[in-house]
């Protein structure tokens, strides 16, 4: 059977013998909005748990408005256009709005690349600043979290009079879902928060992963969090299999957020009755999987449905390698990864985005990672703990050749951005005496 992996910009066809093929697991069909500009206006003026965005600007003298990095399909052109005409239409000076990126403990992004988020108009009229979690100075203590994290969030963001935040809604293989409280945490705070948000006491509960929001601690932090950065309102969307946008949820930081979780968690679930032998996945294409820090949610996302001992092949672009300096170390300079998590419990001991070493760690150790990529050459991804495949088709094979020509083979085109599961264990009939 023909199908096709998100990968790049373009895709990738692949070939899967039809008859090893358990699955298919994709997001289910959702009409998108017919006038999705008319729904962003709609969503500002009647917002769900807050008052209209306009009542809240009004009197106020400045504005901060939050957007994802380039790592996140978020429709800014969509969004920001009405959310800047109401803020000045309410009285705030254009030259006293700020649109932060939201890059957590990622790169700064580009002239180039903010245009291609926010397009040249914006760029030019407004004034756009990236966050830089490295940054100590520019971030103000408001204290330590219940669980005791640090909660350091960047002066730009709580020095605005209105605090907004925009986003999409889609699982998150740590939190459950990003969107709301994660435009703060992590995202516009410093790298001592993220490093014990998401530290291996949190990263390593068993409620910390993707599509489950109770008792997960990476989830009720970061609301902590962002409730004490004072966030009043938020602009969150969902996307279908083409990006094209289904919902828009605007308001508080909770209600709206939680009522575009509501609508999305069916949609994102996808079951099969039974561990397969093989699992073939993405990073979700451009812009998730320009580098292989990125592609590890796509491998983690696999796990629920593999048998131990089973294969996950992976097709990720990686046009930007394998990601920053930091990561790429941990990888290349570390011979056995278990023993490298196990150093990141020792009291003192960090390494910037340890956090996806020891995710990786968590699939590596349950079963074979085969990669395609053509942004990492063989030999040096040989050494980031997953075996080089020439192809998707080459790695069919292989796993074949391993677990025998009868193996159970499910595709997940769009990676991480599904939530695979297996069904519950039904309860067994009870037989009534007649």
């Amino acid at each position: 059977m023909r199908l096709t992996l998100d990968y790049g910009k373009t895709g990738l066809a692949i070939e899967v013998p039809e008859r090893n093929l358990a699955g298919v697991l994709g997001l289910k069909p959702q009409p998108p909005l017919a006038d999705p500009a008319a729904a962003v206006e709609t969503a500002l003026a009647h917002p769900i748990g807050a008052p209209p965005l306009a009542e809240l600007a009004r009197g106020r003298r400045s504005a901060c408005v939050v957007i994802s990095d380039i790592t996140r399909p978020v429709p800014n052109r969509l969004l920001l256009p009405p959310i800047l005409r109401t803020l000045e239409a309410a009285g705030i000076p254009r030259e006293r709005i700020l649109i932060l990126v939201a890059t957590g403990t990622h790169r700064g992004n580009s002239p180039a690349e903010l245009a291609e988020m926010v397009g040249e108009t914006i760029l030019r009229s407004y004034r756009i600043e990236n966050h830089d979690a490295r940054d100590a100075a520019s971030h103000v203590d408001l204290g330590t979290s219940p669980r005791g994290v640090p909660m350091l969030v960047d002066r730009r963001f709580l020095e605005a009079e209105l605090r907004i935040t925009t986003a999409l809604i889609e699982p998150h293989f740590m939190a459950g879902y990003s969107g709301g409280r994660k435009s703060v945490c992590p995202g516009i705070c410093s790298l001592e928060t993220v490093k014990i948000w998401h530290g291996p006491r949190f990263i390593g509960h068993d409620r910390s992963e993707a599509g489950v929001l109770d008792g997960n601690p990476e989830h009720e932090e970061a609301v902590f969090i962002a409730r004490r950065a004072g966030v009043e309102f938020i602009v969150d969307v969902t996307l279908d299999e083409a990006r094209r946008v289904t919902g828009v949820f605007a308001g508080d930081l909770e209600q709206a957020w939680l009522a575009g979780v509501r609508s999305v968690e069916p949609v994102v679930r996808a079951t099969l009755p039974e561990p397969v032998d093989v699992v073939i996945t993405s990073s979700a294409g451009y812009p998730l999987d320009l580098t292989f820090y990125q592609a590890v949610k796509g491998i983690v996302g696999a796990l629920p449905i593999v048998r131990t001992g089973g294969t996950i092949i992976i097709a990720a672009r990686c046009g930007e390698g394998i990601g920053s300096a930091e990561f790429r170390r941990i990888l290349l300079e570390t011979d056995d990864l278990g023993e490298f998590v196990a150093r990141t419990y020792e009291p003192g001991f960090f390494v910037p985005d340890q956090w996806e070493a020891h995710e990786l760690w968590k699939a590596v150790r349950r079963a074979e990672v085969l990669c395609f990529t053509e942004g990492i050459p063989s030999e040096t991804l040989a050494r980031c703990f997953v075996t080089p495949i020439a192809s998707v088709e080459a790695g069919i094979a292989q796993a074949l050749a391993r677990h025998g020509p009868e193996a159970r083979i499910a595709v997940i085109p769009r990676g991480p951005y599904v939530v695979a599961a297996l069904e519950p264990p039904r309860s067994p009939e009870v037989a009534v005496a007649a």
